[in-house]
């Protein structure tokens, strides 16, 4: 085929474009999220015209990748994104980080320019001369499309990638000529899902054997185990006790009276973990911010399973490591278990463990105390729990209220603001049938705040929860303990939240008072669609404790 007839698709005759969606299609997906662009136009309109996949038109592509990452999170399935190349890709660069720090399955479907002028630095317009290479270092896997001849074998690797152990977010280059190009649509795409790695019996056997000899064993899970909840339950009928990351929340139901939750840190749960004598850890990084920086003393011995091999000693050192789906692995074990010879006490230490980290986090929050009290009584039992990183969030947001079910919970895994709301209705977007409750701060809305647009637009059904103390909380705080009360730009100038909600339609309620908490959440939780509810931080006052963030340098005492 020549050039000129390789760039000149006959009218009504498929392109690329359309591969692209049919291929997505195909796969599954119901929604992507996206800004069309002069160099994804093909791709767009294939959307707009074959009209099965729903298009989500963002305010910035930040919002995008967002919006799909927190779908995918709120669902198991693949989160897709479109956007153009240049400084609209490399707006999603942050957002693919987050994906990459949280596992999640996405495709990143991103145009660039004419083949001929590709990394040639011509200053063409919306060219980046090391776009590929930004994006294979934001992404689990970077393809390039070069051809229409390889562009399904393309798609349905990178796929393959972005689903397989441990999954991440996986980016398809197609410049504007190739995306215009004609191509057969085959009658079967190919599609193989991956296979979850099934455990060895004899690593069965073992780690069973080791489990029947302890007395206080202690299951922790992580985001990786997000299927593992009937096995994990049949664990816990075994004897075992649980505990979760933030990512990990709701596998077992966070109120089982056997689920420390993820509480690990606070309270009298370390020295509890310190009196257990075994702990098995399914799919969980054991992360930093839930660990004391890996300062958080675990039980031996210590069994890691994960899909990823790199998980082994990884940020704990183990006594054993199996490489493994963890739900085939958990489901396995259950299978040869019986009741354990428990301590008599074991649960009923696990129980006051839980009471004091729960005591121990409510005596941080003062009249914040009433928000949460607030939202355990009115929030619905299936709801989506979003959070940005926000001083309420670091305090009790990441533990509380309870979440009774997997693929609840969203918060912003690799710590950056900003990312809460359009989480939030990516979230509500995936799964319609739930509210979502959103909990961002001043700040972090400010770097997203056109996305309250969108939104409205789409209609989600999510309540937005903004807690407004005019700045960064956290940064004051870390400059009043540790810089002399120095406060440097951490004072944010607001726009009177309640005139831009009103001007786009937004339903609005501002609270100023612990005591009006409750009325005002259950009016915005009745709205179907959006809705915001303001907390004024300056009127209500201060949290009982201040809190700084995470341990750092700044306070090591806290391990």
């Amino acid at each position: 085929m020549s050039e000129q007839a390789r760039q000149q698709a006959a009218p009504g005759s498929p392109t690329v474009g359309d591969l692209v969606v049919a291929f997505l299609e195909c796969l599954g997906v119901r929604t992507v999220f996206g800004i069309i662009s002069i160099h994804n136009l093909p791709i767009a309109d294939a959307l707009a015209r074959r009209d099965a996949i729903r298009f989500v038109p963002v305010r910035n592509e930040a919002g995008a990748v967002n919006m799909a990452d927190a779908g995918a999170r709120s669902t198991g399935r693949i989160g897709v994104l479109l956007t153009s190349t240049g400084a609209g890709c490399a707006n999603a660069c942050a957002g693919l980080l987050e994906c990459l720090g949280a596992g999640t399955p996405l495709l990143h479907i991103t145009g660039n320019v004419e083949t001929r002028y590709l990394d040639r630095v011509t200053g063409y317009t919306h060219e980046t001369p090391t776009q590929f290479r930004m994006l294979e270092g934001v992404s689990k896997a970077a393809f390039r499309v070069h051809t229409p001849e390889t562009a399904l074998g393309t798609l349905r690797e990178a796929a393959r990638v972005a689903l397989s152990a441990p999954r991440g977010p996986v980016t398809v280059e197609i410049p504007i000529d190739v995306q215009k190009m004609p191509v057969c649509l085959p009658a079967d795409f190919g599609l193989v899902p991956p296979s979850p790695i099934e455990p060895c019996d004899a690593a069965v056997e073992r780690i069973a054997a080791m489990l029947r000899r302890a007395r206080r064993p202690m299951l922790w899970l992580g985001g990786g185990a997000a299927e593992a909840g009937d096995a994990s339950l049949a664990l816990l009928r075994a004897g075992m006790g649980a505990a979760s990351s933030v990512q990990g929340r709701g596998i077992v139901p966070d109120d089982h009276p056997q689920n420390l939750g993820s509480m690990a840190s606070l309270g009298a749960a370390p020295d509890f973990l310190g009196s257990c004598d075994f702990m098995l850890v399914a799919g969980s990084r054991l992360r930093s911010a839930q660990t004391h920086s890996f300062r958080l003393p675990l039980p031996h011995p210590l069994v890691i399973v994960d899909a990823d091999p790199r998980a082994e000693n990884r940020n704990y050192p183990c006594d054993a490591f199996v490489c493994a789906d963890a739900q085939r692995f958990l489901s396995a074990l259950a299978g040869k278990l019986g009741k354990l010879d428990l301590d008599p006490a074991f649960h009923d230490d696990l129980r006051a463990a839980r009471r004091s980290a729960e005591s121990t986090l409510r005596a941080m929050l003062g009249p914040y105390e009433a928000l949460l009290d607030a939202l355990i009584e009115h929030a619905p039992a299936d709801f989506n729990w979003v959070r940005d990183i926000t001083i309420s969030n670091s305090t009790w947001g990441n533990r509380l209220p309870p979440l009774r079910a997997p693929r609840r919970g969203v918060y912003s895994v690799s710590g950056a603001i900003g990312m809460g709301l359009a989480q939030g209705i990516g979230a509500a977007i995936a799964a319609p049938q739930r509210k979502t409750i959103a909990l961002v701060g001043d700040g972090g809305l400010s770097l997203s705040l056109g996305e309250v647009a969108t939104a409205v637009q789409e209609r989600a059904n999510l309540t937005i929860i903004l807690m407004n103390d005019g700045g960064y909380g956290i940064m004051r705080n870390l400059q009043d303990a540790h810089f002399g009360g120095r406060r440097f730009a951490a004072d944010l100038l607001m726009p009177d939240f309640g005139l831009f909600a009103r001007s786009l339609g937004l339903p609005h309620r501002r609270v100023a008072h612990p005591q009006g908490f409750s009325d005002a959440l259950r009016e915005m939780l009745a709205i179907d669609g959006p809705s915001l509810l303001e907390a004024d931080m300056a009127a209500i006052g201060p949290f009982a404790q201040a809190f700084g963030g995470p341990p750092t340098p700044y306070n090591q005492k806290s391990a």
